[in-house]
């Protein structure tokens, strides 16, 4: 007869305690993910609260800050090409597209820049480097030429700047923030109306651009609050009579014939 084999305590003690330790590891490694994921730096959350500030108006984020700065950018260079299409616009409606950008940006400029004021924010003096290109492009044009790159470059540009203003607009807790979202969107709005009025926009080249560049980039934001002085103001400055923009429409327009028709 075979003897049985002797069972050692402590082989028993020893290899449970293997079991619970591996129990234990395994559990570790499905927990310590999840616990890592939320509390880790990173996380859209503390994107926000860490680059968010506070002021007597409510919190100031980035994305705010960012957009202040794009509605100073604007007037910068509107301003100009709306005086400049005036002058060499070819038809009453491009014409009348640049009286617009004029009365819209003077109305928007000056809003800007009282903001800026009471939130402490530093703002641009000059026009980014693509503006001051797209500014270059304008002058060297002329005649029809020049009525359809006016059309189409400012199309393109507020068509990216009515997505960041409604975005800043749903998602801003700064209530002059919001307030400068509702005159801005006011505003681009009627803009990209009466360049599209113009008859010259080429809707399928918006349509690829806005693709494209879904995103728009930031733009370097005003420093968080502080001392600030006054920017100059962007020019012309006649402030409108109207306390929000008012404007009349042009005559709607038909296409150009194309050349030797």
């Amino acid at each position: 007869m075979r003897s049985q084999p002797r069972i050692n305590g402590r082989g028993i003690f020893s290899g449970t305690g293997l079991i619970i330790t591996g129990l234990t590891a395994t559990l570790l490694a499905m927990v310590f993910p999840v616990w890592s994921y939320a509390d880790r730096s990173g996380t859209g959350l503390d994107v926000l609260n860490a680059e968010t500030v506070s002021t007597g108006y409510g919190p100031l984020s980035a994305l705010d800050r960012d957009f202040v700065t794009k509605v100073r950018l604007a007037g910068l260079w509107e301003l100009p090409a709306g005086e400049q299409a005036q002058q060499k616009g070819t038809t009453p409606a491009v014409r009348t597209a640049g009286q617009h950008l004029i009365e819209g940006h003077t109305f928007l400029d000056e809003r800007v820049r009282d903001v800026a004021a009471k939130l402490s924010l530093a703002l641009p003096n000059e026009p980014s480097e693509q503006q001051q290109e797209w500014l270059d492009t304008l002058s060297s044009a002329q005649s029809v030429e020049y009525d359809r790159q006016f059309a189409n470059i400012l199309r393109l540009a507020h068509g990216k700047v009515f997505s960041v203003v409604a975005q800043v607009r749903a998602s801003t807790r700064n209530s002059l923030v919001r307030k400068l979202a509702d005159d801005a969107n006011t505003t681009v709005l009627d803009h990209i109306t009466v360049l599209e009025a113009t008859g010259y926009v080429d809707y399928d080249a918006v349509a690829r651009d806005m693709v494209a560049d879904s995103i728009p980039p930031l733009t370097p934001s005003p420093a968080p609050p502080g001392p600030t002085d006054d920017p100059a103001p962007a020019v012309p400055m006649s402030p409108p009579q109207s306390p929000s923009p008012t404007y009349t429409l042009p005559p709607a327009a038909t296409s150009p014939r194309p050349q030797g028709s």
